[in-house]
């Protein structure tokens, strides 16, 4: 059985017609699925009795079965789901109950904007020290319909009128998984799809200098967002081991390739560690590295994560960070915490599980 969400309008529509079924039917499910919310194809009223058989025969929306579900105090929500292991998808072909196919996404409300902060890959490749994702390594790759499901499950479990913005910043490297990632940011940008602005669309990367370069080329307008986390080279290796592939300036170079290719600014993301990256002398370093490349800094407060040893840095300390980078002319805001009452730092919810052996 096909997964529907891996087929852009007109590929949906060329299957309808090999089937001898009208074209019309692929704009009259998708408008269904994506304007109305309506997964289920027996409740599709304007599509044939005949037509309604042959879809449920051919293909499902959902690769997905939902394993867990919280909601935080402040409206954030944090879904945790297995996939299915059909030989389609790119991953492993494990046992029905394995973890090892469980991906976590995040539906993060503020005021009128429903961000869903959405997976790339099963695990992650990077294995950045703090991180929960990369525990057991890279699983897998999803699919551009599994990623784009992550934000129709989001969408109907927290029953709101739509997702205004999507992140890259779920679990695994975005541009390790570049083409199903690109082709997903056009179907979420079509507009027979979720119709998500460009520029509301934000992809988060650890650091891959010749991807970084490739994807200056994309043609849609998104946002880059490169995750650097130390102001030093020594630092940074110690933190994230990808870091030995790659040093900070190589990096820059590649992201003043992505603004002078895109026209658009890269926004560099720096989570704070208590006594490890939160010093002044990092403040200052940071600075430096900011105004080379002029971008805007967004520091994240780190999430403790059971079992390793970093710890959330002071208010205090985090205040005195931004203080000195605003001192130095840097654009430096501070991310709203959010959902920390259900462990929504990226990885936790499916390290819990594992670690628990349950899901519910």
């Amino acid at each position: 059985m096909q997964h529907l969400l891996d087929l852009t309008l007109e590929e949906f529509r060329d299957a309808c017609v090999d089937q001898d079924r009208p074209g019309y039917l692929a704009e009259q499910v998708f408008r269904w699925i994506f304007r109305h919310g309506v997964t289920d194809f027996n409740e599709m009223t304007n599509v044939s009795k005949a037509d309604r058989a042959w879809l449920n025969e051919s293909f499902t929306v959902f690769r997905s079965r939902i394993d867990r579900v919280q909601s935080a105090s402040d409206g954030t929500l944090k879904m945790l789901v297995t996939w299915d292991p059909s030989p389609s998808l790119s991953l492993p072909q494990a046992d029905a109950n394995s973890s090892a196919r469980q991906t976590e996404m995040v539906m993060i409300p503020a005021a009128r904007r429903r961000t869903a902060c959405v997976s790339s890959q099963v695990g992650c490749p990077v294995g950045c020290r703090f991180c929960a994702s990369g525990l057991g390594g890279l699983e897998g790759n999803l699919t551009s319909g599994q990623i784009l499901e992550q934000v129709i499950r989001l969408n109907q479990e927290a029953d709101i009128e739509r997702i205004t913005n999507i992140v890259f910043m779920g679990m695994g490297e975005p541009l390790a998984n570049d083409k199903a990632v690109m082709r997903a940011i056009r179907m979420l940008n079509a507009d027979w799809g979720p119709a998500i602005g460009a520029r509301h669309i934000t992809v988060s990367t650890v650091g891959l200098p010749a991807a970084i370069r490739r994807f200056a080329r994309f043609e849609l307008p998104v946002t880059l967002a490169l995750s650097l986390h130390a102001p030093n080279d020594e630092l940074r290796r110690s933190l994230i081991p990808w870091a030995d592939y790659a040093t900070i300036d190589q990096l820059l170079s590649a992201c003043q390739a992505w603004f002078e290719t895109s026209g658009r600014e890269v926004t560099l993301e720096y989570l704070l560690l208590r006594q490890v990256n939160d010093r002044p002398e990092h403040a200052r370093q940071l600075a430096r590295i900011a105004t080379q490349l002029r971008a805007r800094i967004n520091l994240i407060r780190y999430n403790e994560v059971k079992g390793l040893p970093y710890e959330r840095p002071s208010t205090v300390d985090v205040r005195e960070f931004q203080r000195i980078l605003r001192r130095h002319g840097v654009n430096a805001t501070i991310r709203a915490s959010r959902g920390r009452d259900i462990a929504a730092a990226c990885g936790q919810l499916r390290h819990e599980s594992r670690s628990t052996g349950t899901t519910n």
